[in-house]
């Protein structure tokens, strides 16, 4: 083989290596080369790699770093927001000292911006990837440092990046997301130092804050215990001083490799791999729980993520109105019960353990005193409201003082300890975070008082023990009868049974007395009675033509012997002789919530205030039977006549015949029978017998529309398409019942109408949870529009996005569809 064949042979063979994808990849880069599509720069231990790539089905490409053994794992990007169209990209060098990314045209799409000072005759660019991932433009001339990386991170801090802020020429560096896993242009979230008062870095949501690591305790961030977790193999350094602000962290073995992840969802996200690099652990660096959002519960209150209603409001303040006192709702903050006296004879000081320390933006800092002296100038400090020690590490030492509003208090973990300024008259009692009563009453009254409390307990005592003695002695005397009927019934085995005498309930209500009957419905007839103890009782008395058949009857009897609720109607005992079936119930002084609502003259007699706790203790008492309770339960049959009223007028939910158990993971479930009243079914359930907490929440909003308006969803009055009509005509304060004022109700009024619209949806996935009802009703938060409402009386067939559909060509009446039962009672 002669010398000119094989010099062609090696041309072709360096032309095939410049268009593989496969090329030979270089260590460094200079003025002189390029780098195309395919080829790319490798660090020296060759553990990182700057080159092309793209992402899923996308044809956009990018110039980027990322590790030669986790391709996907992309640590940093140039030209995020300006990709190339196809593989045509150069990156190379100009003489200035700039990093040049052009397209097949030669427009540049990217460049590094850092022209050199030097003089160009003695310039000598080069460009190196180190071991650390930082991607560093450099003279070679001089030995310095043009560019970096490191300086202008994207989405990942790596082992050695500085997160850093500048107090004096305000140059600073942050994460951004990528906008999804595949497109790495910049997200919403910003990952960034806020220097406004303690040091503390912050997840922005455009704006809005949704999370935050707390302040820096000396080894941790105060809002990020489980860094202790894992900081045996990697150690942290916090600094800042007049100048800047900087976090960084090295692993503790060069051989461990470290990524902190501003996810495109938002959330932060540790990544440690193992010496062999073959898999990554994750870590979430995420809020969990009750307290997952940022101030959840508005200043001067604090969140418990163990709490069902995880928001309470700090002690010695209460909530800003008498109503989301009531609510139990600080989602909009606390005041102050007492002022302060600026003074230490008026003002001290109690202690929250166990805290994540509030949003530091606008507080003082003194690194240099003591925690006494800390103490000391927030008690003189007419404008502090709490202070904590700045570094826990060492013994509690420094001051943070915070000026303004305590905001985003939670209980954590490895928490710290916050002082909180308030009015020495809230200290007396330090166990109570309510208004400490007066103490200056004269030993007479006060031993009066005890003469009487002591004589009401014995009497009440030994009314109980009364009672409770009549009560074994009528389970003994005939319980025989009445358990024979729960024999073999596994799912009532251990429960504990409160079984009544049929002697004694004749004698309770004198023989059923027309006298003592409170009321009247499908399933038979209601009567009062009093026990021999004196306690009011409600008799349910099953009729034998009703159509709650024993194995409904036994239900409701299980059902109400576990549950227990301020808003669940309590069961006392069943009876069961012969052919007469009895449940025996706490009486209820007002009766039910539809002898109020539907009457021209009595519903005067609910005012808004009234009816807007009827509604809230309804929600209630359904979250509890959705959520909260040990058995998940499906009520099936909630209406106002089954909303029954104690003395107080707090609504109690009642007649668990029909109800069902479902599992949490359950979505729906499925039933031959359909059983409930006309006005309050969804159609899913009327047209395939298909149950779910959706179905509650159906029944609810008509329940809700109903209260407000006074006006009854039956007959010839469809109440939720005159409601829709309203709305539709932005009139929706129209339906507010006449005998109400609307005027100083009006946004509350239209904001549950608004609620309740949502409620009644078609579609079952369209309708919120209970969860989600009691956050609307009790927050100013966003609603989003409602769909039409089924009007109740024809089916038009299931929108194509419902999960249940009919047949959408036909259109029927209710009266039309084959149903096994519906009870109207």
């Amino acid at each position: 083989m002669n010398k000119e064949m094989i010099s062609k042979i090696s041309t072709i063979t360096l032309l095939l290596l410049s268009f593989s994808p496969f090329a030979i990849p270089i260590d460094t880069l200079s003025s002189a080369q390029n780098l195309t599509d395919g080829e790319t720069l490798l660090s020296p231990n060759s553990v990182l790699e700057l080159g092309f790539f793209r992402r899923g089905s996308s044809r956009n490409r990018f110039v980027g770093v990322w590790f030669t053994f986790a391709p996907d794992t992309v640590i940093w990007v140039a030209n995020r927001d300006c990709p190339l169209k196809n593989t045509s990209g150069i990156l190379t060098l100009n003489k200035r000292g700039s990093i040049m990314l052009y397209d097949s045209t030669g427009r540049t799409v990217w460049s590094s911006s850092s022209n050199s000072s030097s003089d160009a005759n003695d310039f000598s660019p080069i460009l190196q990837l180190d071991d650390s991932g930082n991607l560093i433009l450099k003279d070679q001339t001089s030995n310095s440092i043009i560019w970096q990386s490191f300086d202008h991170p994207t989405n990942t801090l790596l082992a050695g990046m500085k997160l850093v802020k500048n107090l004096r020429t305000g140059f600073e560096t942050y994460l951004s997301s990528w906008k999804s896993g595949d497109d790495p242009s910049e997200g919403n979230y910003r990952f960034e130092m806020d220097t406004g008062g303690a040091p503390e870095i912050i997840i922005w949501d455009r704006s809005q804050i949704i999370d935050r690591t707390g302040i820096w305790s000396g080894q941790y961030f105060s809002g990020l215990p489980q860094m202790l977790s894992y900081n045996k193999n990697i150690n942290y350094t916090f600094m800042w001083d007049k100048d800047k602000v900087s976090y960084e962290f090295e692993p503790e073995s060069n051989s461990t490799l470290s990524l902190l992840v501003l996810h495109e969802s938002g959330i932060l996200k540790r990544f440690i791999s193992d010496q062999s690099h073959q898999t990554w652990a994750e870590i979430l660096l995420a809020r969990t729980g009750n307290c997952s959002q940022y101030a959840k519960c508005g200043p001067f209150s604090i969140c418990q993520s163990d709490d069902v209603q995880p928001c309470s409001c700090l002690r010695g303040f209460e909530p800003l109105t008498t109503m989301e006192g009531y609510l139990r709702n600080t989602s909009g903050g606390c005041k102050r019960r007492l002022p302060l006296g600026c003074s230490a004879n008026s003002d001290g000081f109690y202690q929250i353990e166990g805290v994540e320390l509030p949003y530091s933006h606008n507080t003082t800092i003194d690194a240099s005193i003591s925690l006494t002296e800390c103490q000391s100038r927030c008690l003189l400090n007419c404008s502090c409201t709490a202070y904590a020690p700045l570094d826990i590490m060492r013994q509690g030492s420094g001051c943070v003082m915070w000026q303004t509003v305590l905001t985003d208090v939670r209980t954590i973990e490895g928490g710290q300890v916050l002082y909180v300024k308030v009015s020495k008259s809230e200290l007396v009692n330090a166990g109570t975070n309510h208004t400490i009563p007066s103490t200056n009453h004269s030993i007479s009254r006060a031993a009066t008082i005890g003469i009487i409390s002591s004589s009401i307990i014995l009497v009440l005592l030994i009314s109980s023990i009364v009672c409770l003695l009549w009560r074994k002695k009528m389970r003994n005397s005939k319980q025989g009868k009445n358990l024979k009927y729960f024999e073999g019934n596994e799912s009532l085995q251990g429960t504990d049974l409160p079984v009544f005498d049929m002697d004694m309930i004749l004698e309770a209500t004198d023989n059923f007395s027309n006298t003592n009957k409170l009321g009247e419905g499908g399933f038979g007839i209601v009567y009062k009675g009093q026990l021999p103890c004196g306690q009011e009782i409600a008799v349910k008395r099953l009729s034998r033509e009703s159509v709650q058949g024993l194995n409904e009857f036994m239900n409701e009897v299980l059902l109400l012997t576990k549950l227990q609720h301020r808003n669940l109607v309590r069961l006392l005992g069943c009876c069961i002789e012969d052919n007469e079936r009895l449940l025996i119930y706490e009486f209820m002084a007002n009766k039910s919530l539809d002898f109020y609502i539907f009457d021209a003259t009595r519903r005067a007699s609910l005012n808004w205030t009234m009816r807007l706790e009827i509604i809230i203790g309804i929600v209630r008492g359904l979250l509890y039977l959705h959520q909260d309770s040990r058995l998940n339960i499906i009520h099936r049959d909630l209406k106002a006549a089954n909303v029954l009223l104690d003395e107080q007028m707090n609504p109690k939910i009642s007649d668990f015949g029909t109800a069902r158990l479902f599992k949490r993971e359950q979505g729906v479930i499925n039933t031959e029978t359909v059983i409930g009243t006309r006005g309050y079914m969804p159609p899913e359930y009327i047209l395939e017998g298909a149950i779910s907490v959706k179905s509650d929440v159906y029944s609810f909003g008509v329940l809700l529309l109903e209260i407000i308006s006074g006006k009854k969803n039956q007959g010839n009055q469809n109440l939720l398409a005159y409601a829709w009509k309203l709305w539709e005509e932005g009139n929706i304060i129209k339906l507010l019942d006449d005998v109400i004022e609307c005027s100083p109700f009006a946004t509350e009024v239209m904001r549950y109408v608004h609620v309740g619209l949502l409620c009644v949806q078609e579609c079952a996935d369209d309708r919120p949870s209970m969860s989600s009802v009691f956050t609307m009703l009790s927050s100013d938060t966003l609603l989003q529009d409602p769909k039409n409402p089924w009007d109740g009386t024809i089916i038009r067939g299931f929108p194509s996005e419902c999960s249940y559909q009919h047949d959408s060509s036909t259109m029927v009446s209710v009266d039309q569809v084959t149903i096994t039962r519906i009870e109207g009672r």
